[in-house]
């Protein structure tokens, strides 16, 4: 059964830095495109970062860029979200999900297959 488990949120003060990680299981012998998204309470799931099965291609949101770094290692089948210069309106719900579709980079939540239970960052000021 396929399973994502993320760690490593908590509560932190603006300018703080935290490493989200999420660790995949039941996707033995699969490739698969990892995507970061967060969602605040009342809005929308949004977009933060993604990164193709190899690690060649990665995108971020404008709002993250220059601050958060997405990376993965296959080899334990994890991706983490290094999350430094945290604001206040970083503060959210942040899932792992994976994208099948791996020949294209996809930032739409509707194109990810499997989703982790989400962590919690929250940001003070």
């Amino acid at each position: 059964q396929v399973q994502l488990v993320e760690s490593g949120g908590g509560l932190v003060q603006a300018g703080d830095s935290l490493r989200l990680s999420c660790a995949a299981s039941g996707l033995t012998f699969r490739r698969y495109n990892m995507g970061w998204f967060r969602q605040a309470p009342g809005k929308e799931r949004e977009f933060v970062a993604v990164i193709t099965w190899s690690g060649g291609s990665i995108y971020y949101a404008d709002s993250v860029k220059g601050r958060f770094t997405i990376s993965r290692d296959n080899a334990k089948n994890t991706v983490f979200l290094q999350m430094n210069s945290l604001k206040p309106e970083d503060t959210a719900v942040y899932y792992c999900a994976t994208d099948f579709r791996w020949q294209s980079v996809d930032r739409e939540p509707e194109k990810y297959d499997y989703w982790g239970q989400g962590t919690q960052v929250t940001v003070s000021s």
